[in-house]
């Protein structure tokens, strides 16, 4: 007789559609955690804010500027104000010392015109000055012929005569020579240049022979080429010719002064 095999059947496990719940619920749990967090990061204790602020305000606040003095320790002596300084419209009164040089240089062109007035009278000779310097005009038809650098006998009186007014003074002396625009070529002076340094350098010498101290003298040739009138007439040509002795204020130095 066989046996019959009862077999138990188990009740088959049903499909939980339900589980997404829980995943659900842990999402939730995190975002309500994470949202807590957040409130809390972002919750600030309004007293500390309030005295962190008050403390940068005042580190950073920068005060206005005053141009009155900080009293450090004891308080200071009353300070006496600077008096305002005043603009004056007036022109500046002379210094001393021009007008001690424009006396000295009056006083200079004085006596030359004392020691040379025949010729001055003859307008031979012309003396000008002014603070800065006395301009002596010699023409060169009292002192050389024609195209030579000699001097001759009728120059000596009136040299002299210069030479005893230089000889005491400390100033700077230039002797200048000049010609007028007739061309000169001649072995010896091949330009009129040659011939106005050479007119200046002789006026030098005499001055050296007569006492004038060397090294305030000096020779300058100008040639044709600062006249004082007109080369087309005799008369103009004779005023170019001329040898200036230019007695300088400055004593220790050569300046370029303005002249006219």
């Amino acid at each position: 007789m066989k046996r019959r095999h009862r077999y138990r059947h188990l009740p088959s496990e049903q499909d939980d559609n339900d589980r997404w719940l829980i995943s659900y619920a842990d999402f939730i749990t995190l975002m309500f955690a994470f949202f807590v967090v957040m409130y809390a990061i972002s919750s600030v204790n309004e007293n500390k804010y309030k005295i962190l602020s008050d403390t940068l305000v005042k580190t950073f606040k920068t005060e206005e500027l005053t141009a009155e003095p900080i009293q450090v320790g004891k308080e200071p002596k009353q300070l006496v104000s600077e008096p305002a300084i005043k603009t004056d419209t007036k022109p500046a009164k002379p210094k001393s010392e021009d007008l001690n040089s424009k006396k000295k240089m009056a006083k200079i062109a004085g006596q030359l015109i004392k020691n040379l007035k025949p010729l001055v009278d003859k307008q031979l000779i012309k003396i000008e000055h002014n603070d800065r310097w006395v301009k002596v005009q010699i023409n060169t038809s009292i002192l050389f012929d024609t195209g030579s650098a000699v001097l001759e006998n009728d120059a000596f009186e009136p040299l002299d005569a210069l030479a005893k007014v230089l000889k005491p003074l400390p100033n700077i002396i230039n002797i200048e020579g000049h010609t007028d625009n007739l061309p000169i070529t001649t072995q010896r002076f091949p330009s009129n240049w040659e011939l106005s340094a050479h007119r200046a350098s002789s006026v030098v010498r005499r001055f050296i022979s007569r006492g004038v101290k060397p090294s305030n003298l000096s020779a300058i040739g100008y040639g044709h080429h600062q006249p004082i009138s007109t080369n087309r007439t005799h008369k103009g040509r004779r005023e170019n010719r001329r040898v200036v002795i230019m007695i300088m204020a400055e004593k220790k130095s050569h300046l370029q002064l303005d002249i006219e």
